[in-house]
């Protein structure tokens, strides 16, 4: 078999949460597809974009046509760019404006005449950012959600729905928190303060209650979803993380699979 020509290769566009710990493991990720023969289009907020040119890490990948990086608005207003951003205010943010210009980076994308890169095949995206979901939908292509933290903390937000039938949520009282939960599959005899912090509210009328519900239902309509884990380790709960969700998968541990890399340009980031 020859190999393909660059037009000819599966594109994927990859997309994390604007958050470290979020984008370092969708880059390895992204370079592992890469070192299968995608072509990798990496999308970063423009705040985090300036962040990387500022320590001219983006130098490494001069010279690889096959792995680009682009960027959209996060939507929230200009902040010092040596500080941390609010997370609350990103999640929040990036489910409600970055839709549009995400749909315009995709759309320029796929100009192919005016653009030396095949058309995307696939999004890969954050699983706190599920709005690509909509715009993998509407181009007839798959969204594939990668969750970047372990099965168990995923297991967690899906339950926020029962959390709040059950009365646990919203949060009554900090004393609640030591409140044994025995019945999330896979995780039995863990207390309230266990599970991800994100869904332990105290109101449902704010905006972080509303982010993660509709992050939830989203997580539905995804093509698949994979994780930064592997089945030895989390299997008590990727079994019935399978009845809710048919299509997950495995991956990690990323830190692990990217030895499999000998590009020395690529081993240079993240």
């Amino acid at each position: 078999m020859g190999f393909l020509t660059n037009l000819e290769k599966p594109h994927a566009v990859c997309i994390p949460f604007p958050a470290q710990g979020h984008i370092n493991p969708m880059l390895k990720l992204a370079k592992l597809l890469h070192h299968r023969g995608f072509h990798i289009t990496f999308v970063n907020t423009e705040f985090n974009h300036r962040r990387l040119q500022k320590s001219r890490a983006l130098n490494a990948l001069d010279g690889t046509p096959s792995f680009q990086f682009e960027t959209i608005p996060d939507g929230l207003p200009e902040s010092d760019l040596n500080a941390t951003q609010d997370v609350p205010s990103l999640c929040v943010s990036t489910s409600k404006n970055c839709l549009a210009p995400f749909r315009d980076l995709l759309s320029k994308l796929n100009d192919t005449a005016s653009s030396n890169v095949p058309p995307v095949t696939c999004i890969v995206s954050d699983g706190a950012m599920t709005f690509t979901i909509t715009a993998a939908e509407e181009l007839g292509i798959p969204d594939v959600l990668f969750w970047t933290g372990s099965a168990c903390g995923f297991m967690g937000f899906v339950q926020l729905p029962n959390l709040i039938e059950k009365g646990y949520v919203p949060l009554k009282d900090v004393s609640y928190l030591n409140t044994t939960i025995d019945w999330i599959p896979g995780m039995e005899g863990i207390h309230l303060k266990d599970v991800l912090s994100l869904t332990l509210t105290s109101s449902l009328d704010d905006n972080m209650a509303g982010y993660c519900l509709g992050e939830i239902n989203n997580a539905h309509r995804a093509s698949a979803i994979v994780f930064n884990t592997f089945k030895k380790l989390e299997h008590g709960v990727l079994d019935p993380l399978s009845s809710i969700f048919p299509r997950i998968f495995p991956v990690g541990p990323l830190h692990l699979l990217k030895d499999e890399i000998n590009d020395d340009k690529l081993s240079l980031i993240g």
